[in-house]
């Protein structure tokens, strides 16, 4: 996933497609790559890295034509490659594609049965394969397309072309952004407004499940089980840097109102529901090794570190062995007791963490099974890991962490399903219900966000105050501490974070009118013992 960017008109594509993604480059990417309709056929320019590594492939292997799509992608199925950037090609079907196709490998399976064989390792290639398999028997390049999405599970949005409809470009999506711009006899398409607005201020927004076919200077707009649609333009009067932003005033903001999508793909294709068990494919443990683990040490650093502390809440709570939580930066400096049955999992969103690295390679020195949670695939910590969940947060433009912070904890959610069903400690019924649990946490985060209002007076209310104390129980401890960690890195104002318990053994000596407190107390069986 990360930006798309398509063309069909007049003009050549690929300074407008190169542009755009240029404009996307604020949104993190590992690799990049263009594909156009030319005379005869289809050209393809990928590459890993920076954009300018792609311009100067395009300098060296110009790409004519005047219906073409780009990409960057940000790593979730797949290493960052050349061979896994987009487009990918089967046959004459191109694809980019943001998200994650749930049921994959299945179809992955299918295919290979049908004769097809794969080059990446992406959940993506999948698409154009199937595409070209529907092809065979479907009535046209369009209907093959409705086919080949009728049968993805998971979020998608995609941009295909046909080197045999060479004057037709097809958009789709489900669970991740499109929009579309109108230009005169032209049409502009992209995963977010900044990569077109410079050539057009009339978008057309595609809501899930819609499909825009762009044909001979038209644009037809309907759901993908084919039923016509009527979608008016809207004009958009952004700023170049409000675009970028989503409309938000800062990127924080934008990332906050993303924590919903962003835990839907944490948890995309990974929950065995009728299993009561999750698939975590990238952690290298087998059942019996999982059993093994007598004992935990996690490992992080600032906003990781809490969601350890959480972790060790959800771990000893459900899998009944005893969690250590540790900052990386002193676990590193002592000498800590590791032994064959400890099991380590370190945790950073950018899995280059220095403090943390150094204290995996400390724990891999003594023996221990080793694991990480990690955002960015291909990390350092990644590869020396070995097993990983990533957490396909998506790349994080704010400096104060959010929405990884929350996929942080969802990841650590799945972890301990899948232990706890590997140690018999918990049983299918039980992994069950916590998969039903955690699948309402997005639309929980969707409600949570609705509070906007509300935080904002009460913002306005203290915002002359200096100090600050958070308090909380249980896991809403944790949580207090990344909330007082947020209002000093945000508004530069002391607070603390502190278990209510112990407010009586030093901070209440600090309190008067002058500090709020903010208190953690949802309901549960601590609430009472909190508000007392």
């Amino acid at each position: 996933m990360c930006g798309i960017v398509g063309y069909i008109g007049g003009q050549q594509a690929t300074p407008i497609i190169l542009e755009g993604l240029k404009k996307l480059e604020y949104r993190g990417y590992d690799s990049a790559g263009i594909a156009t309709l030319e005379t005869g056929g289809s050209g393809i320019r990928r590459s890993e890295g920076k954009l300018v590594n792609l311009e100067n492939l395009l300098r060296e292997q110009p790409l004519t034509g005047i219906i073409g799509i780009g990409h960057t992608r940000w790593a979730t199925h797949g290493r960052p490659s050349e061979i896994n950037a987009h487009p990918h090609k089967a046959g004459s079907i191109i694809v980019v594609h943001n998200g994650i196709i749930e049921n994959y490998l299945q179809l992955k399976d299918q295919l290979k049965l049908a004769g097809h064989t794969f080059k990446s390792e992406t959940d993506t290639e999948i698409i154009a394969h199937l595409v070209e398999e529907k092809l065979k028997t479907a009535d046209g390049f369009e209907q093959a397309v409705r086919q080949a999405l009728a049968d993805l599970r998971g979020a998608y949005a995609v941009c295909i072309l046909n080197e045999k409809d060479a004057g037709t470009l097809i958009a789709a999506k489900l669970g991740s952004p499109m929009v579309v711009g109108l230009g005169q006899g032209e049409f502009f398409v992209a995963s977010d407004i900044p990569a077109i607005l410079a050539h057009t201020r009339e978008m057309v927004f595609m809501e899930d499940g819609e499909m825009a076919v762009f044909h001979n200077g038209t644009a037809t707009f309907s759901t993908t089980d084919g039923r016509p649609l009527d979608k008016t333009p809207r004009h958009i009067d952004w700023s170049p840097l409000m675009a970028e932003k989503g409309g938000y005033k800062h990127f924080m903001l934008k990332e906050i109102h993303e924590q919903p999508r962003a835990v839907r793909d944490t948890i995309a294709g990974r929950l065995l529901e009728g299993e009561g068990s999750v698939y975590l494919e990238d952690l290298a443990f087998s059942d019996r090794q999982l059993a093994s683990v007598k004992r935990m040490v996690i490992v992080a650093c600032g906003t990781s570190w809490h969601a350890a502390l959480v972790g060790k809440f959800y771990i000893e709570g459900y899998c009944r062995i005893p969690v250590e939580v540790d900052i990386a930066s002193e676990f590193r400096y002592r000498n800590p007791v590791i032994d064959d049955n400890t099991l380590v999992m370190v945790i950073s969103q950018s899995g280059e963490t220095a403090d943390t690295l150094a204290a995996l390679r400390e724990a891999k020195s003594r023996g221990a099974m080793v694991m990480a949670v990690c955002n960015v695939v291909d990390s350092s910590i990644a590869r020396e890991a070995g097993s990983v969940i990533y957490t396909h947060a998506g790349p994080e433009i704010g400096v104060a962490s959010t929405k990884a912070f929350v996929t942080q904890l969802a990841a650590l959610y799945l972890f301990t399903i899948r232990l706890g069903r590997a140690n018999c400690t918990l049983d299918a019924a039980s992994g069950k219900r916590m998969i039903m649990a955690l699948k309402k946490v997005p639309s929980l985060l969707e409600e949570t966000l609705k509070l906007n209002d509300a935080a904002e007076k009460i913002a306005k209310k203290y915002m002359n105050a200096r100090d600050f104390l958070y308090l909380g129980r249980g896991k809403n401890f944790p949580i207090a501490l990344e909330g007082a960690l947020k209002l000093k890195e945000i508004s530069y104002i002391h607070a603390e974070g502190y278990p209510a318990g112990e407010m009586k053994h030093g901070p209440i000596a600090l309190i008067d009118d002058h500090v709020p407190i903010i208190v953690l107390a949802p309901s549960g069986p601590l609430f009472e013992k909190t508000v007392s």
